[in-house]
């Protein structure tokens, strides 16, 4: 079974930074896309940020040069830069992927979360 472990999550002041990672492993073949996603409490889980296995990132208009998505496909490590950080950021992020486990097999997968808090 994939797992994916998201770390870096706390609580930090407005306008701070945190950098948010998400480790894929386990009967991994390769991974196509990659995203963060997050949820505030009483409120639906929404895009942040993807990025696919080309490079290509897509980012939701909340985020857009604050935050930076990245990814190291040797480790199958995918990462968040998170800057200028607000109160509305405040929210669990979770990490996605698109994972194939054989050549034929595909699957998409979640990590638990990591909480942010953003607050004074």
């Amino acid at each position: 079974q994939v797992q994916l472990v998201e770390s870096g999550g706390g609580s930090v002041r407005p306008g701070g930074s945190l950098t948010l990672s998400c480790v894929a492993s386990r009967n991994i073949f390769s991974i196509s896309t990659m995203g963060w996603y997050r949820q505030a409490p009483g409120k639906q889980r929404d895009l942040v940020a993807t990025m696919n296995s080309g490079g290509s990132t897509n980012y939701a208009d909340s985020v857009k040069g604050r935050f930076t998505i990245s990814r190291d496909n040797a480790k199958n490590t995918m990462y968040l830069q998170m800057n200028s950080l607000k109160p509305e950021d405040t929210a669990v992020y979770y990490c996605n992927a698109d994972v194939r486990t054989t050549l034929y097999s595909r699957s998409n997968y979640w990590g638990q979360g990591t909480q942010v808090i953003v607050s004074s």
